[in-house]
């Protein structure tokens, strides 16, 4: 049996909707619950969030490795609008760029609400896996975004190879071109 709205999540660019949605709600919540209820409560609520949003940051993250080169998902940017030819490419160029812009703002959101909740060790150990997160995205981002630039290098290589096929001249080799090796240790040299 197959359901409609389970179908819709076989595409990998509506998955990575989906998790980019919890991923913002998740955030959204951590830092305004962070700031807002105080004592235990509002640091554990912000902990556990932030927690659950790095783990699904970083799920994601991996997901695009391995679904980037087999389908033609271009980022979260490129699904919500929809882009044709030259400027879909531009968009891809610059993936690298806006994700190393969002892994910044988190971060730097992250810290400011985890210096304003947490104290002690607790804080410096949120500093360090809020560090790691960021890292560790950055790294797969990059991988991500130099897979895709070169996918996009082989299909523009692969496309002006087809293109200019017939148009190339080819020479046939010439006896005359052949190497022969060392001429002068060779049998034959005495005859030229």
């Amino acid at each position: 049996m197959k359901l409609a709205h389970v179908s819709v999540l076989e595409d990998f660019g509506n998955r990575s909707l989906l998790v980019h949605g919890l991923m913002v709600i998740a955030f959204a919540n951590a830092v305004l619950l962070g700031l807002l209820v105080d004592g235990q409560f509002g640091a554990a609520a912000f902990v556990a969030l932030l927690g659950f949003t790095a783990g699904l940051w970083v799920s994601q993250s991996i997901h695009s490795l391995g679904s980037a080169s087999t389908t033609d998902y271009d980022g979260v940017l490129n699904e919500l609008i929809d882009v044709d030819g030259a400027e879909r490419a531009n968009r891809r160029m610059y993936r690298f760029g806006r994700i190393l812009a969002l892994v910044a703002a988190v971060t730097a959101i992250s810290l400011l609400t985890s210096a304003q909740v947490l104290s002690g060790a607790v804080f410096a150990g949120g500093v360090v896996a809020i560090g790691s997160i960021a890292v560790v995205t950055s790294i797969v981002g990059f991988i991500v975004a130099l897979g895709a630039s070169y996918d996009e290098s082989q299909r523009r290589t692969n496309a002006d190879l087809e293109a200019y096929a017939d148009t190339i001249d080819v020479e046939p080799r010439r006896s005359d071109d052949r190497y022969d090796g060392d001429a002068e240790s060779s049998p034959d040299s005495s005859r030229r």
